[in-house]
Formats: structure tokens, sequence, C-alpha cells
């Protein structure tokens, strides 16, 4: 899988998120995102049908067997657990941008109307479109690297990102950097994952991106409560420590695959010494 070629994936859903948002929004069209989005998906289901090859696999077991395989490959695969779980903390903190972003930009002191509130989602763009250089490094074999520095770089966009007067321009900063810095770590992750196992991309992707729904609606539901309950500012924090979350698995996950290499390694007897007789004097 060439990794670098995902990220385009990644900016037509952005852009057709966007486009949606702005027309969406206005009073009188309200339903015109349903009526685009349907469309969207059945230009995109004629598209998959008419230019992708047929998989020449057999298929093998019910749609239930699969779930079932899916769950259980998580518990056993340590990558595809560690970048699971890396990935749901990085979606939660995503989704507590994009979940509540339109609260404080609707309040005092901006009042933003909704047609300005949606059009902040453009500003995922340049994120988004960035993530095509992190493809193209982690196919160079530099995915790890790419994660850590890219979980750094979300948790610090919080910094800006709960910044939100005097002036907005700080925001869109921290949206740019916070939406390259998930889609770094989503494509580096996906690299990983189907060049461990070529032979079955499908179930293991289709396995890590439950890790990222259920981030994903974590952090609607809590970046919700933390606005009400204390404002934005504990939006933030919430989203930063999930980014923070991240980091640390990010972390141990490193420190547990070094740990076993150097079993292993500590377990394999030299190859000089393999099958040769002790000499006696």
């Amino acid at each position: 899988m060439d990794v670098a070629k995902s990220p385009r994936l990644v900016l037509a859903m952005v852009c057709a998120v966007a486009v949606s948002t702005i027309y969406a929004i206005q009073p009188v069209l309200w339903r015109a995102v349903y009526i685009v989005l349907a469309a969207a998906c059945a230009a995109l289901a004629v598209t998959v049908r008419t230019r992708l090859r047929a998989d020449p696999r057999p298929s093998g077991g019910r749609y239930l067997q699969v779930l079932k395989s899916m769950g259980r490959s998580a518990a056993k695969d340590p990558l595809l657990l560690g970048r699971g779980v890396i990935t749901f903390f990085v979606f939660a903190s995503f989704g507590t941008l994009w979940s509540g972003l339109a609260l404080p930009l609707g309040a005092q002191p901006w009042t933003f109307g909704t047609t300005e509130i949606g059009l902040f989602g453009l500003a995922g763009l340049a994120g988004a479109a960035g993530a095509a250089r992190a493809g193209r490094w982690a196919d160079s074999g530099r995915a790890q690297s790419v994660t850590g520095w890219s979980l750094v770089l979300l948790a610090a966009s919080w910094l800006l990102i709960a910044r939100t007067a005097p002036t907005v321009w700080l925001l869109v900063i921290g949206i740019v950097a916070l939406d390259f810095a998930v889609q770094a770590v989503h494509v580096s992750s996906q690299h990983l994952l189907t060049t461990a196992h070529p032979d079955r991309t499908g179930s293991v992707i289709g396995a890590y991106m439950a890790f990222y729904s259920l981030g994903s609606a974590l952090g609607a539901i809590t970046t919700s409560w933390a606005y009400t309950t204390w404002g934005w500012q504990a939006s933030c924090l919430t989203g930063a420590l999930y980014a923070l979350g991240g980091l640390v698995t990010w972390g141990i996950t490193r420190s547990v695959a070094a740990a076993r290499r150097t079993g292993d390694d500590s377990t394999t007897p030299p190859a000089g010494s393999r099958g040769v007789p002790c000499s006696r004097p």
C-alpha cells in the first residue's frame, strides 16, 4: 500500500465536509447537505465498483464471524492494539475540537453566525493536505518518528486553540496544526499495519477504524460536557489530555517493542555456536 496516496482520500473527505457544511448551514438550504452527501456516496459507490479490481481471494466466514475475528486480532496483536489505542486518543482529541468549536465561536466576544463558523472547517484543509508529506515519510521508514513528533504537535496545538481572544488567527493556526498532526498519525498507523499484515489488510484496518470511531464519539461527548460545566478552557484541556494519552501510549508501545527485541536477541545463540561440538584438551 502506498500510504502517500491515502491523504488524497482524507483531503477529499475534508473538502466534502467543509463545502457541504457551508451550504447546509444556510437557513433555507439546510437539507442540501444530505442531498449532496447522498449524491457523493452514490458516485463513490459507482466509482469503486467500476474502477477497483475485484479481490481474487475467496470470502471467508459470515459477517459476525469476521467481526469476532477482528476483536480477537485486536486483543492478540500488539501492533494493532497499540496503534488502535493511539488512534482512540488521537481522534478523541480531534472530536473534542470539531464537535465543540461552534460553542465558543457562537458566544462572546465573537458571536459568529452559522455561516462564519462553518468556514472554519476550511482551516482543516491545509492540515489534511500536509498529511501527504507524512505519508511519504512513512513510506521511507520513518512512521514511528512521525507518530512521535505528531503527537507532540497535537498536544501543543491546544495551547493555540485555547486562545480564542483577542484574535482568531491563533485559533486558525492551532486548527491547521491539529489537523496535520491527526492525519500524520493516522497515515503512519495505516502504513505500519498494512506493512505488517499484507495478507489481511481489510480486517486489520477494519478493527483499527473501530478505535477511530469510539475515540471520535468520546471526544464529542466530553467536549460538550466540559464546555457546559467549565467553559472552553476545560474543553481544550480535555483535548490536550487525550493527545498526551496518545503520546504516552506511543512511548509505552515503543518501550515494550524494544524490550521484546532485546529479549529475543539475548535468547538467540550466536551463529557460530550452534551445532559446534566442544573440543576436549
